[in-house]
């Protein structure tokens, strides 16, 4: 055993499971550590992180991030990829946390699973070079699944570990890593398309209208783009719940200032209106909640209100066309 401690950034996919056990062989203590942003599990849920470093026996230290990261994602500097997601900014913002980390704990170096070659936006070697230099860490982070492809870092050099034990994995095939992990009888990974909800085309699609017509976003704001079909009409925003379970939640998260509609004698969901409550965003809310429930007339009546449903407007039920310019990420939509 060494007297050195590593610090590994540790997401819980393959990559950062055998990069953290391949260091470990190496006789070195490693701490995990993992970022939880709005955009990944919920709190009330252990993180894929949290899940594979307890099977690794691995300390993990969590933080919680929420203002910050949300101002490094209104403006990247480095942009987004296909969807919502800031990749480059998203790295170099969590190593620099890290780093933070790491100096308070003694870490000896950092390190991380990422693979050359194997991500277009985030792991080629220009961004790689990009990120470590940006993060202050210029020849000083590690990456042990493809080292041997890349400049010798401080860390090799001043013999923290031995270059010779690591390894020169590059591209998009994941066949090395499986084959390694069958090496370590390692089995517990998720799949390689899980984790950060930004990826998601939906998902950014609400996130980006959230952000056009909300200059403060909050973390309810957040939760709540998980939950429900969403809709604008003008500055409002509706959310419609699509079962019994979204139904609770709309509910639970409403804030004080919401109005919340419900049929009273049909099946059908419960739906939330946020922002002013004119006339026409109050009946747009209630023909979208009619339309969505088990009515088989062409109108309905409909119960709303703030605290309770103390409100009742009689609606006639909209055309799918109508309903769909709503929708939000719809290019029609009006």
């Amino acid at each position: 055993m060494t007297n050195f401690k590593a610090l590994s950034l540790f997401s819980g996919g393959l990559d950062s499971i055998l990069a953290t056990e391949l260091i470990r062989r190496q006789g070195i203590d490693v701490i995990a550590f993992y970022i939880k942003t709005p955009f990944t599990s919920p709190n009330s849920i252990p993180s894929e992180a949290e899940q594979a470093a307890k099977k690794l026996n691995v300390p993990i230290k969590v933080l919680n991030v929420d203002k910050d990261y949300l101002q490094m994602l209104r403006r990247p500097k480095h942009g987004y990829g296909k969807n919502l997601n800031p990749c480059v900014d998203c790295k170099i913002f969590i190593l620099k946390k890290a780093k933070q980390y790491g100096k308070e704990i003694g870490a000896n170096f950092l390190f991380t699973g990422e693979v050359l070659g194997e991500r277009p936006m985030s792991q080629h070697g220009a961004a790689l070079r990009v990120i470590e230099e940006e993060a202050g860490l210029k020849g000083r982070l590690l990456r042990p699944l493809s080292a041997k492809l890349l400049p010798e870092t401080i860390i090799e050099k001043k013999g923290l570990v031995d270059r010779s034990k690591l390894l020169s994995i590059k591209g998009r095939s994941r066949k090395p890593q499986f084959e390694l992990a069958k090496e370590y009888g390692i089995n517990f990974y998720p799949s390689p398309a899980g984790g950060c909800l930004l990826t998601c085309e939906e998902y950014s699609k609400k996130l980006r209208d959230l952000f056009a017509h909300k200059k403060r976003v909050t973390i309810a704001d957040l939760a709540l783009l998980r939950v429900g079909r969403h809709f604008r009409f003008a500055e409002n925003k509706i959310i419609v719940g699509r079962n019994e379970a979204e139904n609770k939640l709309l509910q639970a998260n409403k804030s004080k200032n919401d109005y919340f509609f419900e049929l009273p004698d049909v099946v059908g969901p419960i739906s939330l209106l946020q922002g002013p409550k004119i006339t026409s965003a109050i009946k747009t809310a209630a023909k979208l909640t009619a339309f969505y429930s088990d009515s088989k007339n062409n109108t309905a009546t409909v119960k709303y209100g703030r605290n309770i449903l103390n409100k009742i407007l009689n609606v006639t039920l909209p055309h799918r066309d109508e309903v769909d310019k709503l929708r939000v990420g719809n290019d029609k939509q009006t």
